[in-house]
């Protein structure tokens, strides 16, 4: 596996023998009756419908079905597809064909799901039944071990994640894969039980095409985006550009890295090109809930409706409209439609948990984001959810707890490291909050408080003016913070700093960008008369001004040549800092994503 997450170049891929690949597999899963499978690479194969085939595809839909046994087999088809389960696995009991024995199982299995999920909405309870349904398919492929193909290997590794045995699954999966490689819901599955970068060098996968889609999808579950989106690139320079999964894929991990513009054009490019596609339209809703776009999100949620508004993605666009319009309850009630339609659907649960979070309903808030991790324990944004709730409670040693788990599966976002910070604050724990406050400026501030956080902590607790000053004075001269509310404080603050150390040119510079800000007016004009003050004794006196004794050496430096030379001007503009306030910056070490 090593080789293919380490891709830098050109892949070689023969799409011939891929489009062959991809409709014997659309055969068969059909046969199998899975759908969701058979339509990714349907529409993978419309994407290279201008590749034409150089060689026939034989026909082998009824080949391994023996022929007492056809009309057994079509009529329980039949019933699958009318999800009439308990009557499919009736008729298939005794059939012995490799496809007959599958849809008996998967009968089985479809069957106690769906009397769970019906249970469970209407009693609020799980169906004790559904568990026993697993284990007897349990034991059915450990008695027939030595005959499972690739498809109910599959079965086997949904069923052992079902039970929570997620090692097991692992092992099966890759069975699976290695033996039918174009069956993508087992990539899928494999990917959601890879929880670390580690985890996927140690698979051992069969060298086959459907690898470095695999390899993608995994990128994007771990939120590798940079990864992921060289990995796509690279598939769409191989012969793959005009797949809408691809272009859909691509933009959600521009959404993931936070680049909202890239992700609505490629949403946007996708609508265009496939109007009708649901799949996905909760991450495209969203990104119009950032950008504070009503109208069009308004537009998306009709269109949803008019499609299918029994679709999970139609009930998360109108959650995210009514949102938007600050109406929580209402789409408190719509993530909730989400979820009775689908349990798993983790963007239902975390966006509910944000709702229930603007209600002040930390409680409820505390059990989506609980659920949301047991559906996908690497998703970031449910234990920052948690850290957030357990905020709003006090609970700062859980806030700890949380918000650390957040950092690691997110290591280069500031904001978890911010609010670690602001958590160690609260339990008096300065030097681990600094700490926080300077790997959250290194790696890339989002929000431009990791500096003004930094600045407070070295004043209020650590008692160190010098450090407070490098970061206020980083903090000031950063463009990005230039509205930030901090901004008053750290100006005058420095004023006051320089003015201390008789740095007048600096302490006026500062001093007159506090009469910009209400707040610091009245502070800003009494700096500035005590500069006047200071000047004038200065010019008067013959002696220089005597400097502090705890004046730093490169301070003392500065004075000295600014007290041979006094400038005239009472508005000098000097943004060059001393030498000894530069902030301290770390490097980044590797991006490899590690828990």
């Amino acid at each position: 596996m090593q080789p293919l997450l380490n891709t830098k170049g050109d892949i070689q891929i023969d799409l011939n023998q891929v489009r062959i690949d991809i409709l014997h597999g659309i055969q068969e899963c059909n046969d199998r009756g899975l759908m969701q499978t058979a339509k990714w690479l349907s529409e993978l194969n419309f994407a290279l419908k201008d590749h034409k085939i150089s060689s026939e595809i034989p026909n082998k839909a009824e080949d391994d079905i023996v022929t007492e046994e056809k009309e057994a087999y079509t009529l329980a088809k039949s019933l699958f597809d009318c999800q009439e389960f308990d009557r499919a696995a009736y008729f298939l009991e005794n059939c012995t064909s490799p496809k007959c024995v599958f849809l008996l199982r998967y009968s089985q299995y479809m069957s106690s799901e769906k009397k769970r999920l019906d249970n469970a909405t209407d009693t609020g309870n799980e169906n004790s039944e559904s568990t026993q349904v697993l284990l007897d398919l349990l034991s059915f492929f450990k008695a027939n071990r030595n005959s499972l193909d690739g498809y109910l290997l599959y079965l086997e590794g949904v069923v052992l994640k079902k039970l929570d045995l997620r090692s097991q699954a692992v092992t099966v999966l890759q069975a699976s894969v290695a033996a039918t490689p174009t069956l993508w819901s087992a990539w899928v599955e494999l990917a959601g039980l890879a929880n670390e970068y580690e985890a996927l060098d140690s698979l051992q996968l069969p060298k086959h095409w459907m690898m470095y889609f695999f390899a993608a999808h995994a990128f994007v579950e771990l939120k590798l985006s940079e990864q992921a989106l060289e990995a796509y690139m690279v598939l769409a320079t191989a012969g793959f550009d005009k797949s809408t999964y691809i272009t859909a894929q691509m933009a959600i991990a521009h959404h993931d890295r936070r680049d909202v513009d890239s992700s609505l054009a490629l949403f946007r490019d996708l609508y265009q090109s496939d109007p009708f596609r649901l799949d996905n339209w909760d991450v495209y809703s969203h990104l119009l809930y950032l950008k504070e776009k009503r109208m069009e999100l308004a537009n998306l949620a009709q269109k949803a409706v008019s499609i299918d508004k029994y679709r999970v993605e139609t009930c998360c666009v109108i959650g995210n409209y009514y949102s938007l319009r600050s109406e929580h309850q209402k789409a408190v009630i719509y993530f909730q439609r989400a979820l009775s339609l689908d349990p798993q659907y983790l963007s239902a649960w975390i966006l509910m948990g944000h709702e229930f979070i603007e209600l002040q309903n930390s409680n409820a808030a505390i059990q989506c984001y609980r659920q949301a991790i047991d559906v996908n324990r690497n998703d970031y944004r449910a234990w920052n959810g948690l850290g957030q709730a357990y905020e709003i409670l006090g609970l700062n040693g859980y806030c700890i707890y949380y918000y650390s788990r957040a950092a690691q599966l997110k290591p280069d976002d500031s904001r978890m490291l911010v609010s670690l910070g602001e958590a160690y604050e609260k339990m008096d724990k300065i030097p681990n909050a600094l700490k926080c406050y300077y790997k959250a400026h290194s790696t890339g501030d989002i929000e431009g408080m990791a500096l003004f956080k930094l600045a407070k902590s070295n004043i209020l607790f650590s008692f160190m003016p010098n450090s407070a000053a490098a970061a206020y004075t980083a903090a000031c001269q950063e463009p990005a913070n230039a509205g930030s509310k901090e901004l008053p404080a750290a100006q005058r603050y420095l004023a006051q700093y320089y003015l201390r150390f008789s740095l007048l040119d600096h302490a006026s510079h500062y001093a007159y960008k506090c009469l910009e800000h209400e707040s610091t007016k009245e502070a800003g004009k009494n700096i500035l008369k005590t500069i006047s003050e200071k000047r004038l004794a200065a010019s008067t006196s013959a002696q220089p001004p005597s400097l502090p004794e705890d004046l730093p050496e490169a301070i003392k430096n500065i004075s000295a040549s600014l007290t041979q030379d006094t400038p005239k001007t009472p508005f000098p503009s000097p943004n060059v800092t001393p030498d000894n306030f530069s902030t301290p910056m770390f490097t980044r070490k590797s991006s490899k994503y590690k828990m």
